[in-house]
């Protein structure tokens, strides 16, 4: 599926490409940070533009999940679809509910799949962390994961090279 977008996203410039899958639930900066080094972006960049992109959306999410959900409960499979997201975050999220603050930068911040800055937001609003928590948080989860998916790939850089 994400071949599929980047194939489709093709004619714009890397960067760009970069930013939009950071931005997305389904990449963030895990799939962003490998896609852009792979492009030939300098990492720095790479890293700059993928951390900015992974917070532009989610940061708004918080604010505006609960108008979503109420919007999307209108409609018979928005209705379907907005209880499970609230059940599967809900199962999701148990560190965050045990530690608060700190259990969502280890959620955000552990590239694992079905977690990170989305699921992480949606898990916050559910679970009703104040704001305060939840932008230190989730900002301080980006950037674990940013350190992370970066190691493993210099890490994987070196292995190659070998």
């Amino acid at each position: 599926m994400l071949e599929r977008i980047i194939s489709s996203l093709g004619a714009m410039p890397k960067e760009a490409v970069t930013l939009i899958l950071a931005m997305l639930p389904i990449s963030e900066l895990r799939g962003a940070m490998p896609y852009g080094v792979h492009s030939g972006i300098p990492f720095l960049k790479v890293l700059l533009i993928s951390v900015i992109g992974n917070l532009i959306p989610v940061i708004p999410l918080y604010f505006l999940l609960n108008k979503i959900l109420l919007f999307l409960s209108r409609f018979r499979t928005g209705k379907r679809f907005s209880d499970w997201l609230v059940a599967h975050t809900l199962k999701k999220s148990k560190v965050i509910q045990m530690y608060e603050m700190l259990g969502l930068i280890i959620f955000v911040g552990i590239p694992l799949p079905m977690t990170g800055a989305w699921t992480g937001t949606i898990a916050s609003v559910l679970l009703k962390l104040k704001p305060r928590y939840y932008l230190t948080g989730v900002i301080c989860g980006v950037l674990l994961a940013a350190s992370i998916v970066s190691l493993l790939i210099f890490l994987f850089r070196i292995g190659v090279n070998s």
